[in-house]
């Protein structure tokens, strides 16, 4: 098969970061944790200098070999090369707009702030813990939230005892803040 009809491009064409992240409000700062900003930072080292330097020499090697259209590990050593120079572009522009913060400036506070570890109860006399955390570290599974996330917006300010408003899928609701923690200094 003639080159001509292979869908194969080496054009730096997919720009738009399509990886699944939330997006930041319009000129606000990526506001991160000191483990998060060092999560981020690994990954893209690791990715820099370990993964994408092993996948060009797989690419080398398998281009040497000859006929390429059906190469599968030139084939497969291009498309992960074109996702781990993504992934390098999306960390690059995170990390350049990260406001490292650390929470526990804030260690006895009553008032809720980034990193906070806060416990609501809802409409339905129901107690829930969320921490808030950035965008590119928040995990819902364990209970962290982004601080763009609507109950994060809703919080952020407020102290032990008030009553806030949170705009729900189903409708607005109130919701009662009754513990804020935050890490002890120098916790990690």
């Amino acid at each position: 098969m003639s080159k001509a009809f292979t869908r194969e491009t080496d054009a730096d064409n997919d720009d738009a970061d399509d990886l699944p992240s939330a997006p930041l409000p319009a000129g606000s700062k990526n506001y991160i944790t000191p483990q998060g900003y060092a999560r981020l930072r690994a990954e893209f080292t690791e990715l820099l200098e370990t993964e994408r330097p092993k996948i060009v020499d797989v690419v080398y090697w398998a281009a040497s070999n000859g006929d390429r259209s059906e190469n599968g590990d030139y084939l497969y050593g291009k498309k992960r090369l074109r996702e781990i120079d993504r992934r390098i572009r999306f960390l690059t522009k995170r990390l350049e707009i990260a406001e490292v913060v650390d929470p526990s400036v804030h260690y006895g506070n009553d008032q809720i702030f980034f990193g906070a570890t806060v416990a609501y109860e809802d409409a339905a006399g129901e107690e829930r813990t969320v921490t808030i955390y950035g965008i590119d570290e928040a995990d819902t599974a364990q209970g962290q939230v982004s601080w763009v996330s609507p109950i994060a917006r809703a919080l952020l300010k407020a102290r032990v005892g008030d009553v806030v408003r949170l705009q729900s899928p189903v409708g607005p609701q109130d919701i009662e803040v009754l513990r804020v923690d935050y890490p002890a200094p120098g916790a990690a």
